[in-house]
C-alpha cells in the first residue's frame, strides 16, 4: 500500500484556506499515484479550534468544506483521502460533536472512526467539546485492514504513564485484535523539550509488540502558544523506522509498504536545537497569522532580550525587527556598548531613546504625593513602565508586535514589572528558565560569536538601580530553577522539595512568590510552550486563594 503523509501547517478557523492547502497537497502527490493520502488531526479546522466549535455557523461552515472534499475526491478515483474534521454526533444528549477521522474515496465518505481518549491534563481540554468514540473499529482498504487513530489513542503507553494510567481502554490493542493490518494515527501533538525521543520510543514499540506498520503523522506550526514539531514517522512490523520526517516544517512524503527501502537512521534531535526552532517557529507563524510581519524589542544589553531579537532575526529576518534601547542614568556604558555589538552582528536597525528626562519628569510629578518617602522599588517600576510606553507607542505607529524578553524564572516569581517589560504581544521566554537561556545563547553562538560574549558574562541586571543585580532579590538562578521545575513543572509539594536537601527557608520564599504572582501572570501576553507545564492555558490557577505551604 503507498501511503502519503501530508504534514501540514494549518491555521485555526481558516476553513477556506486549509482547503487550498488540502487541495495542493493531492495535486502534488496525484503523480505519485498514492493509495492514501493522509492529513492531519482535525485538519479541516486547525488545531487546537477551542470555543470556535461551539459556534454553530463554525460547525457547519465544516461540514460544507468536507463535502467539498468528498467531491472533489471524484478526481481522484485511485486515491483515498483520510483527514481530520469535527462530526456532528447527532445524540440527543453529551456533547454534540466527535473528534474524527473520515476516509474518503470516489465521492463516498466511506468510513469514519472517531477519537477514543480525550485529554484533559495540562493545555488539553478536549471533554468540553466532544464526546468519545462510541466504539473502534477497523476498515478494509486498499489491499490493507486499517487500523485507524487519532493522537491521543496511541499515548495510552506506560512510558508516557509510569504511575497512573487515566484510561480504560487501548484502542490500538483493540484495533490489532480486529484484524488492523497497517496503524494510522492522525495528530496534532504539541512540541515540549524532550518529548520527541519518547514519541519515537513507544510508536515503534506500538508496532513491534503488535507485528502491525505504524504510520503516524504530526501537525506542524505554531497556533498561539503551542508548536507543533511534525515529526512524523513510519514504522515496519518490526519496530525499524521507514521514514523519519524533518522537524518544524511541512513534509509530504509517500512510504509504499510493499517495497523494500532503505531504513532511514533515527537520531534522537539536540534538545536545544529543537527548543530553538520552536521558538523561531512560534514567532514567525504567531506574527504571521495574526497580520503582522515585523516585531520590535526593547534591548537592554542583557542575555534575554539578545536572545530574542536573534530568534526573532530568524523567524523574521533582520530587516523585519526593529530594536529599541532605552538607557536610563542607571544602565552602564557596557550595555549600550554591546547592545550595537549584537544588532551590528545582526543587521538590525536599532534606536537609541534615553528616558532620563521622561523618567525626570515623573519623578518631579509625583513629588509631592510621595514626600516623606523613601524611594523604593516604584521608582525602579517607573522606569520599565516608560519603556514599556515607549514598545508600544512605535507598535501604534507603525503596526509592529512588541516581542517582551522576560523569562520563565522572573515570570514565577513576580520579578517582572506590569505595564512596563511585561508589555506586549508575544512572551517569547516565558516558559526558557533562565539557566536554559544560558544555554541557548551558546547555542546560538556555536559557530560564531553572535552574542558578545560580554553579555553572556556579566552578572544578570535590571538596572534600575545602583549596582543592582538579579541575585540581589532572587535565588542564584540554577538553585531557583531546580526548585521552580520541582513545584511547577513536577508539581511536587514544600516539603518533598525540602527533603530533597533544598534549604527550608529559600524554597517557601520561591514557592510563595510563585502564588503571590498569578496576577501579574494572569495579565502577561500569550507565552511560546516548550517545557512540559507552561504558564498558560496549561495552568489554571486561581488568583484570590490562599494555599498553604505545609
Amino acid at each position: 500500500m503507498k501511503i502519503s503523509l501530508a504534514q501540514l501547517n494549518p491555521m485555526v478557523g481558516d476553513l477556506r484556506g486549509n482547503m487550498k492547502k488540502l487541495r495542493e497537497t493531492l495535486g502534488y502527490c496525484a503523480a505519485l499515484e498514492p493509495d492514501l493520502v493522509v492529513f492531519p488531526e482535525l485538519f479541516i479546522t486547525g488545531y487546537p479550534p477551542k470555543d470556535l466549535l461551539e459556534r454553530r455557523w463554525f460547525v457547519e461552515k465544516t461540514e460544507k468544506i468536507l463535502l467539498e472534499v468528498i467531491e472533489h475526491s471524484h478526481s481522484l478515483p485511485q486515491t483515498g483521502i483520510l483527514l481530520g474534521a469535527p462530526m456532528v454526533t447527532g445524540k440527543a444528549s453529551g456533547k454534540p460533536l466527535y473528534n474524527a477521522a473520515i476516509l474518503i474515496h470516489k465521492g463516498k465518505m466511506l468510513f469514519s472512526q472517531s477519537k477514543s481518549l480525550l485529554p484533559t491534563y495540562d493545555v488539553f481540554d478536549e471533554t468540553r467539546y466532544f464526546e468519545p468514540a462510541p466504539n473502534v473499529a477497523t476498515f478494509p482498504f486498499a489491499g490493507e485492514v486499517l487500523g485507524i487513530s487519532i493522537c491521543e489513542d496511541a499515548w495510552n503507553h506506560p512510558d508516557f504513564w509510569p504511575t497512573a494510567n487515566p484510561y480504560h481502554i487501548d484502542p490500538l490493542d483493540l484495533l490489532a485484535k480486529k484484524g488492523a493490518t497497517v496503524f494510522i494515527n492522525i495528530s496534532a501533538s504539541p512540541f515540549t523539550m524532550g518529548k520527541e525521543e519518547l514519541r519515537y520510543r513507544m510508536l515503534s514499540d506500538h508496532a513491534r509488540r503488535h507485528g502491525i506498520p505504524f504510520f503516524y503523522l504530526n501537525q506542524v506550526g505554531g497556533n498561539d502558544e503551542l508548536v507543533f514539531d511534525g515529526r512524523s514517522l513510519a514504522f515496519d512490523a518490526t519496530g525499524r523506522p521507514v521514514a523519519v520526517f524533518p522537524s518544524f516544517r511541512e513534509h509530504v512524503e509517500m512510504v509504499d509498504t510493499s517495497a523494500p527501502s532503505a531504513m532511514p537512521l533515527y537520531t534522537p534531535e539536540d534538545p536545544l536545537d529543537t527548543v530553538q526552532q520552536a521558538l523561531v517557529l512560534g514567532i514567525r507563524d504567531y506574527l504571521r497569522k495574526c497580520g503582522f510581519s515585523q516585531a520590535v524589542l526593547g534591548l537592554s544589553g542583557g542575555i534575554d532580550s539578545a536572545v530574542v531579537c536573534v530568534l526573532a532575526c530568524q523567524a523574521l529576518g533582520p530587516e523585519n525587527v526593529l530594536g529599541i534601547t532605552m538607557p536610563s542614568p542607571y544602565s552602564s556604558p557596557g550595555s549600550v556598548r554591546d547592545t550595537q555589538i549584537l544588532t551590528d552582528n545582526l543587521g538590525v536597525v536599532c534606536h537609541t531613546i534615553p528616558i532620563d528626562n521622561i523618567l525626570s519628569s515623573y519623578l518631579c510629578t509625583l513629588k509631592e504625593p510621595f514626600a516623606g518617602r523613601e524611594s523604593d522599588v516604584t521608582e525602579e517600576n517607573i522606569q520599565a513602565r516608560i519603556r514599556g510606553n515607549i514598545l508600544m507607542a512605535f507598535s501604534n505607529k507603525f503596526g509592529y508586535l512588541v516581542l517582551t524578553t522576560g523569562n520563565k524564572s522572573e515570570i514565577a516569581v513576580g520579578y517582572c514589572t506590569l505595564y512596563g517589560d511585561m508589555s506586549g504581544g508575544l512572551s517569547v521566554l516565558s516558559d526558557v528558565p533562565k539557566t536554559l537561556v544560558y544555554k541557548l545563547a551558546n547555542h546560538i553562538n556555536k559557530d560564531r560569536p553572535v552574542i558578545p560574549l560580554s553579555i553572556i558574562k556579566k552578572p544578570p541586571s535590571a538596572e534600575l538601580r545602583p549596582g543592582q543585580t538579579d541575585q540581589d532579590t532572587l535565588p542564584a538562578y540554577p538553585l531557583l530553577d531546580r526548585i521552580l521545575s520541582l513545584y511547577i513543572e513536577e508539581m511536587i509539594p514544600v516539603p518533598a522539595i525540602v527533603e530533597q536537601g533544598f534549604d527550608a527557608a529559600t524554597v517557601e520564599w520561591v514557592v510563595n512568590a510563585v502564588e503571590r504572582s498569578e496576577y501579574k501572570r494572569k495579565q502577561a501576553p500569550p507565552g511560546l510552550k516548550v517545557t512540559s507545564k507552561a504558564f498558560g492555558i496549561g495552568r489554571r490557577m486561581p488568583i484570590a486563594a490562599r494555599s498553604s505551604t505545609d
